[in-house]
C-alpha cells in the first residue's frame, strides 16, 4: 500500500483486534491500520483516510461480513447520530474493550509500574441510563446518502435532534431517543409537531436568524423534570403558547423554563434562564445525599454509575474521620460532599463560581457545615497561603476535565505531599499522562475503571496514587 496513493480501498479485510476510541485494527503489510466504523471480527472495506509510514487510519465503508457476535442495533437512527455507536455489540464485549483501552493508556503512556486493573464496573442499565439530554433546532435538517440521490423533492427541512457528526451545521431529526426515559421522545415530538404547525422559525447557525434553538431536559430518579428552552430573541406571545401547549402534553414537567440567547454561541453559562412553570431546579439523590440541580448546573449525567464511581473514591480514599480532604475540580460538590461523613473538612474548589455557589446551598440541603468551597482557577487558588490557612491535606480528590490537571497543579500536588491522591478521570489517556509526572513521589496503588457510558468507548476510571515513603 504505497503512502502516495489516493482514494485507497482495501477490500475484504477481517479486522482482527480493538484499538482505542471505538476503533478496531488490522495489520495489513507490515503496517498497523485502524479502522473506525467497524467491531473486531467484522470483515470489512475499508476506506483509507489517513496514510502513515508505519500506520493508516480509516473508516469501513461496507462490511461484507459481520463479526459473528455482532447485535441488531437496538435504535432507528443508528449509525447517523454521533451517540451510542457500539449498540452492535454485546454488552460484556463493550466492557471487555473498555478495560483493554486503560489498561494499555495507563501502561503504556503512565510509563510507571500499575497494578492489575480491577474489573470495570458495568451499569445495570444499558439504556435510559442519562439524567440529561440536549436537542437542537436547525432548520438544515441532516440527509442522507440515499435522501440526496433521491429523485424526489425534500419537502421538510427543518429538524430537532442532534448536531450530525463532523457537520457543524445540520442536525439529525431525532424521533426516538433511548438514553433517557421515553419523555424525552413526548418532550421533543412534542415541541416539534406544534412549532412545526405554527411556522416557528428553527435556528440557522451560519447566519444567525431563526427564534428556536435548543431544548435541555433533565429527569432525575426523584421523579422530576426540568425542561429549558432556548430561543434566539423574546416573541412572548408565541413563547406562551408553545410553553403552554408542552405543559398541556406533557403533564410530568414539575419546571418549565426559557432562556432568551441572542448570541452565536449555544452555552447558557453567561444567561439567566427564566422560570415560566415549578420551581425552578429539580432535586436528585445520590445514595444519602439530596443535591439541588439548577437550569446551569453540573452533574453527572449518569445518576446510578455515579453512586458506584463515588463509592469507589470514598473507599479508595478510606478516611476514619480525622483527615482533611481536597476537592479539586469539585464542580457542584458531590464528591466532596459524599465523603464528607468521613471526613473532620472538606474543601472544595472549582472554577465555575456558579457551581460553587450550588455545591454551596448542597452543603445547606444535607446540613454539612464542615465543607467550603471556594471559585477561582485551581492553580491560582491553591498556594501556599490558601494551604496555610485551611490545612495541609491528608487526601486530595481530583477530577479535572478531559484535558486533565494543568502541569502547574501537578507540581502543587508534588510540592504538598498529601499521603494519598485519589485521581478520578474521564480521560484514562490524561490521567495516565499526569500518573507519570506524579510518579517522581507516588505510586499507584489501586485502579478501578467504571462504565459510565454504555454504547460508547468512553471510559471513567478512578486510581489511588500513595506518597513514597523513600521519595
Amino acid at each position: 500500500m504505497s503512502r502516495k496513493q489516493k482514494n485507497i480501498v482495501l477490500a475484504n479485510i477481517l479486522l482482527t483486534d480493538y484499538a482505542a476510541e471505538g476503533k478496531a485494527l488490522v495489520k495489513q503489510d507490515g503496517k498497523v491500520i485502524f479502522v473506525s466504523g467497524a467491531v473486531p471480527g467484522d470483515t470489512v472495506d475499508i476506506q483509507i483516510t489517513k496514510n502513515k509510514k508505519d500506520w493508516a487510519e480509516g473508516r469501513a465503508i461496507k462490511i461484507i461480513s459481520p463479526a459473528p457476535d455482532r447485535l441488531q442495533p437496538f435504535c432507528k437512527h443508528f449509525g447517523l447520530c454521533g451517540g451510542c455507536k457500539w449498540q452492535m455489540l454485546p454488552y460484556a464485549k463493550q466492557l471487555q474493550y473498555k478495560q483493554i483501552e486503560a489498561e494499555q493508556n495507563l501502561k503504556r503512556i503512565g510509563k510507571t509500574d500499575i497494578p492489575e486493573l480491577l474489573p470495570i464496573i458495568g451499569s445495570d442499565n444499558t439504556t435510559q441510563y442519562r439524567n440529561k439530554l440536549e436537542f437542537t433546532f436547525s432548520n438544515k435538517r441532516f440527509l442522507t446518502h440515499e435522501e440526496i440521490g433521491s429523485a424526489d423533492s425534500i419537502a421538510q427541512q427543518s429538524a430537532l435532534g442532534y448536531h450530525a457528526p463532523r457537520v457543524f451545521d445540520k442536525v439529525i431529526d431525532i424521533t426516538e431517543c433511548h438514553l433517557l426515559d421515553p419523555v424525552n421522545n413526548l418532550i421533543r415530538n412534542t415541541i416539534r409537531e406544534f412549532a412545526l404547525e405554527k411556522g416557528y422559525t428553527f435556528y440557522d447557525i451560519r447566519n444567525h436568524t431563526g427564534w428556536l434553538r435548543n431544548i435541555i431536559v433533565r429527569y432525575t430518579t426523584t421523579g422530576e423534570l426540568m425542561v429549558n428552552i432556548c430561543i434566539n430573541h423574546e416573541a412572548e406571545s408565541d413563547r406562551t403558547a408553545l410553553l403552554d401547549h408542552l405543559l398541556l402534553k406533557v403533564p410530568a414537567i414539575t419546571t418549565l423554563l426559557y432562556t432568551i440567547n441572542p448570541k452565536w454561541n449555544d452555552t447558557i453559562y453567561d444567561l439567566e434562564p427564566q422560570v415560566y412553570f415549578g420551581k425552578g431546579f429539580i432535586t436528585e439523590k445520590l445514595g444519602h445525599l439530596e443535591f439541588m440541580i439548577s437550569p446551569k448546573s453540573f452533574f453527572q449525567t449518569n445518576t446510578a454509575q455515579a453512586v458506584k464511581l463515588y463509592n469507589v473514591t470514598k473507599d479508595f480514599a478510606n478516611l476514619s474521620g480525622s483527615e482533611i480532604v481536597y476537592d479539586l475540580y469539585c464542580g457542584t460538590g458531590s464528591i466532596g460532599l459524599y465523603v464528607s461523613d468521613k471526613a473532620k473538612k472538606v474543601i472544595g474548589v472549582e472554577v465555575v463560581a456558579d457551581a460553587i455557589e450550588d455545591a454551596k446551598k448542597n452543603a445547606a440541603l444535607n446540613g454539612i457545615e464542615h465543607a467550603d468551597f471556594y471559585a477561582g482557577d485551581v492553580i491560582k487558588i491553591c498556594n501556599d497561603e490558601f494551604f496555610a490557612n485551611h490545612g495541609k491535606p491528608d487526601v486530595v480528590i481530583t477530577d479535572p476535565p478531559r484535558a486533565g490537571m494543568h502541569d502547574k497543579l501537578v507540581a502543587k500536588l508534588l510540592e504538598m505531599e498529601a499521603p494519598k491522591i485519589v485521581y478520578v478521570s474521564c480521560n484514562t489517556a490524561t490521567q495516565a499522562r499526569d500518573i507519570a509526572l506524579l510518579s517522581e513521589k507516588y505510586t499507584v496503588s489501586k485502579v478501578q475503571p467504571v462504565d459510565m457510558f454504555p454504547h460508547t468507548h468512553h471510559i471513567e476510571c478512578v486510581a489511588l496514587l500513595t506518597l513514597k515513603t523513600n521519595h
